[in-house]
Order: C-alpha cells, then structure tokens, then sequence
C-alpha cells in the first residue's frame, strides 16, 4: 500500500481564481493557481481558525487534507466536514479534530479512544480483521445513525482495500463511552479503550455525530500507515 495521493486533484477542483495578496480567506487560499500543493496546505494550516483549540498536527492535517479533495472530486463527501484522528498522539490528549472545509474552522476537538489490542497509552498495532478488537486506520465516509447498546451511534465505511475495508462488517462505529473521559485516565493513567471503535466522550458523541453524519470524510492517521484509497471501492 503506497501513499500517493495525486496533488493535481487539489489543483484541479478548487483552481478557479487567483487569490488576493494576503488574504486569509480559505477558499481563496485554496485556489491559489500559483502556488504547489505543499504551500496551499501550510496557507489554509496557518490559517485555520482554531476556536480556541489545539492545532492537529501539520503532517497529519497535510495527508487529511489530500483525501478529502480526492474523495470530494469524486463526489463522494456530501457533508463539507473532515474529521481527523491523529494515533501518533497519546490517548491521554485531545486527538480528534472536527473541521468545517467551508469556512476552515475547527468545531470541536476531543479525546478519542483506540482499540484494546492496539496499544495501551498509545496505538501502535492496528488490524482490518474481525474479532482482532484493534483500530484501523486511513480514509473512511461516514454513514448512517443508528440507535445501538452504546447509544447514538455513526456507522462508518473504510475506504481502503484491506486496510479499513471491512469497518462496518466489523461494527466499527463512533459511539459514546463513559471510558472516555478526563476522570478515567485520572484514576488510569490513560484512556479507556474500545473494541476498535473511535469511541468518544458521552457529552460530546451526539452533538459531533450529529455534525459529522451523513457522507463526510473521517481520517484515522499514524506514520507508520500508508494511505491509498482503492478506486474498486469508490468506482
């Protein structure tokens, strides 16, 4: 599996216009004609307007950035929202980014938990294979609500031949957990984990889900991943 996701896509879809001098409007940043691929992601990274949270980090944003746009051309996003979980990071901070692409703003920021077989504080092994009760990373789109033992919970689809692929036969869903809180790596040392799921904090799952739902683009990165979403799965 090899990362190499084309720029020209970027170029393509969103170079309309030649940007004003020193604008900070993102889209306008985006349809820089002029500018390489690497300088219109570091223009809209210093650019996002963080509401007051943490920025994720540029490497993993970067890669978000060149799948969403893939995904977008391909008419595959409906809802202009991309979702960032960075596994680098400990389980213990903040690792989850909730973007709104129209106005490059993020939403939300929250803990995420890893899977129980991927790592204790920190994810390092990760699995597409029923019953392994590890994460998988790389591109997904975000399905349907569904009302299941954790909750309100969001199904979603991996993008990725035999990376995520197997995500919604494997029940691997965003759904709330009392695991996921500042209280339990209080009394733990590090986050609470799930069976594979991306589960987040109770108070935050359905106001995120209700963001989120619906054909957005959700992105699991690590650098020990490469990511290439499979034409077969999204022809």
């Amino acid at each position: 599996m090899i990362y190499k996701l084309i720029p020209a896509l970027f170029f393509g879809l969103l170079s309309f216009t030649t940007p004003t001098k020193n604008t900070t409007d993102p889209k306008i940043i985006a349809e820089n004609t002029t500018a390489t691929f690497e300088s219109k992601v570091n223009l809209l990274y210093n650019n996002l307007n963080s509401n007051n949270y943490k920025l994720p980090q540029l490497e993993s944003f970067s890669k978000a950035l060149e799948g969403f746009y893939q995904l977008k051309q391909k008419g595959l996003i409906q809802n202009n929202i991309l979702t960032l979980i960075d596994f680098s990071l400990s389980s213990n901070v903040k690792r989850l980014w909730v973007i709104d692409m129209n106005s490059n703003t993020i939403l939300f920021q929250s803990l995420v938990a890893h899977g129980r077989n991927s790592g204790e504080e920190f994810a390092t092994k990760f699995s597409n294979k029923a019953e392994s009760y590890q994460s998988s990373l790389g591109f997904y789109i975000t399905g349907e609500v569904y009302q299941g033992k954790h909750g309100q919970s969001l199904r979603l689809d991996g993008l990725e031949k035999g990376i995520n692929d197997k995500a919604r036969n494997r029940a691997v869903v965003i759904h709330g957990a009392d695991y996921v809180s500042d209280s339990f790596i209080k009394q733990n040392k590090r986050l609470g984990r799930s069976q594979g799921c991306p589960a987040l904090p109770e108070e935050l799952t359905p106001e995120i889900i209700n963001t989120i739902k619906n054909k957005s683009c959700l992105f699991i990165y690590h650098p020990s991943g490469s990511y290439k979403i499979s034409s077969k799965l999204i022809s």
